[in-house]
Formats: structure tokens, C-alpha cells, sequence
């Protein structure tokens, strides 16, 4: 059953969960801060308790994006089994440290530490993608990571509400530590290897069929390799595009459930509930993405697309009355913002070679770094606003606007490529 398809499993597998479990370690804290008892215990109270609260966010994602960077190089370097292992390593202990604070600062200094330990995620992701599947296949490959990154919180936000009802929001550190040590970690050592060329159980049909590449391929990748990544002006639309969706993402998911708790007045409940689903949206966005980008080759027009309905949706948010339908309209610009993550990961291996694929994923990681803008700047309006959440909205409106804008320079140049490859595109389709 498995025969020529093992790549799915030694790669696909240990990735969906190193990001399910990794996910929930990130965006968790946006569950744990509606926890007033956490909130009391670490000293976030009082008329800037919404600056300290969207500080975490904000010293974790600094950190994180930074952290891309080094890890780039890193990875180039040691490869991206070692970086992973060694990663989780830290993950586990940050997770343990953060169940055992009694202040807010050593918990802010243990959200710094799992910035710095989480910031190989996407280099090293991008790094296995690269080095283990076909060109024509990377759509696919990046939706099978990325759909632990959107399934774990979607998961997640009910058993967190679940563990802090019935134990303590302690106990929501400990057993994302136990995750990442006995599930995550052991995966890793046992299944992964850097290459496929370094695995013992892929087959030498299976090793052609990843590094086969047809006559439009090699055409393309030997004009556009003579350059590098960085001398292409698409690779920067992407980052730039990047940068727009970290702010957006990291805005909307770390302040969704306070907003609706706070803003709608919904219970823990009835928030865990849509918090979910916002993030199934997520998924959905992305696996129908990931099939859309390998039929139509057209990502950039996907993403103009997609920044688009995410303005559509947040304005409805401001002015819609019903609060079900606002918190619905809030996960679907979400969702869009995921769909917008996936298509810039696969168009930043698209642009990079498998030599240089940390580098890149490490540059695209560092827009990690607006989204610990956002969430600061969201608490700091809110605290601005006696709590309202309107300026923030329409401050995250208006960044959506920049992402649409961006794009539109790219979708010329992807129709043109498109054009010169027709029958590229029927072998795809067939």
C-alpha cells in the first residue's frame, strides 16, 4: 500500500504532528489568558492588563521570527532532523518552565525562550519538503504539514478549556510538554532522515520519482537557479505578503477568544466552540488551496484573492449586529490569512533550490516578527479604547488592503509563465 509513497509517511507524518502539537504550544496562550484565575496568578490585572496580555504574544513572536534567521543557516548546515530534535528539546523545557511560574516575568522569559526554540518550524519544514518530494507535488506536501498547524488549535481549544476546567491552567503546560517528549521527539529520531538518499527503506523507484523532473522543469529551474532567491523580486512579494498575513494571523487568533468573550459576550463554551471552527476554517483554506495551487498554478492570483475577502470579512465583523455571525465573519478572515501561510511557503520553495530552502524559509519565517506587533498594538488600542475592539479591526482592515496591493504586482508575471506552458499544465490536470 505503501510501495513508492513513503515519503508520506517518514516526512508528511512526523511533520503534521511536530506542527500540531508546535501549534498549540503558540496560540494556546490565547485560551489561557481568558482564564481569570491565570491572569490573577501572574499579575495581568488592572487598567493595562490588555498591553501586558498582548506583550506575551508580542515577545514570543519577536523572538520566533528572529530565531528564523539563525535557524536558516543552521539548518543549511546541520540538517533538519538534528535542528528538529534539538528544537522540541527546548519546547518541553519552556513548556515545563511556563507551568511553573508564580510571575509574570519568568513567564514572559519563558515565552522568549520558546520563540527562540519554535523559530525552526518553518525552515525546517521547508527544508524536508524540498529535499524529499517532487517539484510537481510540493502544493500537496505543504498542505499535509499545514494542516497540523490549523487541526491542532482547532483541537486544542477545546481540551485547553477542558484541561483548565476540570485541573488547573498548569496543567495545560505539562501536558504540551508530555506531547512533545513522547510523541514528537521519538518520531523524529526514529522515522526522519535529512535526505531520502539517506533512508534506508525508500526504494530506488521511489528516490527517481522525487528528483525526476521533466524538460519545463529543468528549463526553468536552470535559467531561474543562475540567480538567487533573493535577486527575485517575486520572493520579496512573498515576504512583504508575509509580513501582511503574520500581523493579520497572529492579530485575529491571539484576540479571538478574549473578543468573543469580552466584545460578544459569549461563554467559555460557546468561544471554544468558534475558536475551532476558525481554525478548521484554516485548514479548509488550506487543503483547498493546496489543490487549487498544483491545477491552476496560479498562487499569486489566490492570494490577491484571498486578502481580499479577508477585508471583505473583517468589515462585516465591525458593522454585522448578530454576534454569532461576527465571530463567524472573524474566523473566516482567519481562514483566509491560512490559505494566504500556505501559499507563500510553497511559492518560497518554489523560488529557492533545495540548498538554499532554509535560508529562505528562514527569511519567511522572520515575518513571524508582525505578529508580535499586532498583538501588542491590538491590546494597546483596546486599553486606548476602554476595551473596544473597533480600532483594532479597522487597523487589521487596512493591512489587508497592503497584502491585496502587493500581490498585484506579481499576477502579470504568473499569467505570462502560465501562457508559456500550456501543455505543462495538461499533463498536471490529467
Amino acid at each position: 500500500m505503501l510501495n513508492g509513497q513513503k515519503r508520506w509517511l517518514y516526512i508528511a507524518v512526523p511533520i503534521f504532528f511536530f506542527w500540531f502539537f508546535g501549534q498549540i504550544d503558540k496560540v494556546g496562550i490565547s485560551i489561557i489568558q481568558t482564564d481569570p484565575e491565570f491572569l490573577h496568578a501572574l499579575g495581568m490585572t488592572g487598567a493595562d492588563k490588555n498591553a501586558k496580555i498582548g506583550l506575551l504574544s508580542f515577545v514570543f513572536t519577536i523572538a520566533y521570527g528572529v530565531s528564523n534567521l539563525f535557524w536558516g543557516f543552521i539548518i543549511d548546515k546541520l540538517g533538519a532532523r538534528k535542528t528538529a530534535i534539538a528544537g522540541l528539546f527546548v519546547w518541553t523545557i519552556t513548556m515545563i518552565m511556563s507551568g511553573l511560574a508564580n510571575s509574570y516575568e519568568i513567564f514572559l522569559i519563558s515565552r522568549i525562550i520558546l520563540g527562540f526554540g519554535e523559530g525552526m518550524m518553518i525552515p525546517v519544514s521547508g527544508k524536508l519538503i524540498s529535499n524529499w518530494f517532487n517539484k510537481r507535488e510540493l502544493g500537496r506536501a505543504q498542505a499535509s504539514w499545514l494542516t497540523g498547524n490549523y487541526l491542532g488549535p482547532a483541537m486544542g481549544a477545546v481540551v485547553l478549556v477542558l484541561v483548565i476546567s476540570l485541573l488547573h491552567w498548569q496543567a495545560a503546560f505539562f501536558m504540551l510538554a508530555a506531547f512533545n517528549l513522547f510523541i514528537n521527539i521519538p518520531m523524529f529520531i526514529l522515522m526522519t532522515r535529512n535526505t531520502p538518499e539517506e533512508h534506508p527503506r525508500i526504494s530506488k523507484e521511489e528516490l527517481a520519482f522525487i528528483r525526476q523532473t521533466d524538460d519545463e522543469i529543468k528549463e526553468t529551474a536552470h535559467s531561474e537557479n543562475k540567480k538567487s532567491f533573493a535577486q527575485d523580486y517575486r520572493f520579496w512579494i512573498v515576504w512583504f505578503g508575509m509580513l501582511v498575513c503574520s500581523f493579520l494571523f497572529f492579530g485575529i487568533s491571539i484576540w479571538l477568544p478574549t473578543y468573543l468573550i469580552e466584545a460578544k459576550g459569549f461563554e467559555k463554551e460557546g468561544m471554544s466552540s468558534i475558536t475551532s471552527l476558525s481554525w478548521l476554517f484554516a485548514l479548509g483554506f488550506v487543503l483547498a488551496c493546496g489543490f487549487l495551487a498544483d491545477k491552476t498554478r496560479r498562487p499569486s492570483l489566490m492570494a490577491t484573492i484571498l486578502f481580499s475577502l479577508t477585508a471583505v470579512f473583517l468589515t462585516v465583523a465591525v458593522f454585522i449586529p448578530n454576534p454569532i455571525l461576527a465571530g463567524l465573519c472573524m474566523g473566516l478572515a482567519m481562514g483566509c490569512q491560512g490559505g494566504v501561510f500556505h501559499l507563500s511557503n510553497m511559492l518560497m520553495v518554489k523560488y529557492s533550490t533545495p540548498e538554499t530552502a532554509g535560508r529562505a524559509a528562514g527569511l519567511i519565517g522572520f515575518t513571524n516578527i508582525m505578529g508580535g506587533f499586532s498583538s501588542y498594538i491590538m491590546g494597546w488600542l483596546r486599553d486606548l479604547s476602554g476595551g473596544d475592539f473597533s480600532s483594532s479591526i479597522a487597523m487589521l482592515i487596512f493591512t489587508a488592503l497592503l497584502g491585496l496591493a502587493a500581490y498585484l504586482f506579481s499576477i502579470k508575471r504568473e499569467s505570462a509563465e502560465l501562457r508559456l506552458s500550456p501543455i505543462h499544465v495538461q499533463k498536471i490536470q490529467a
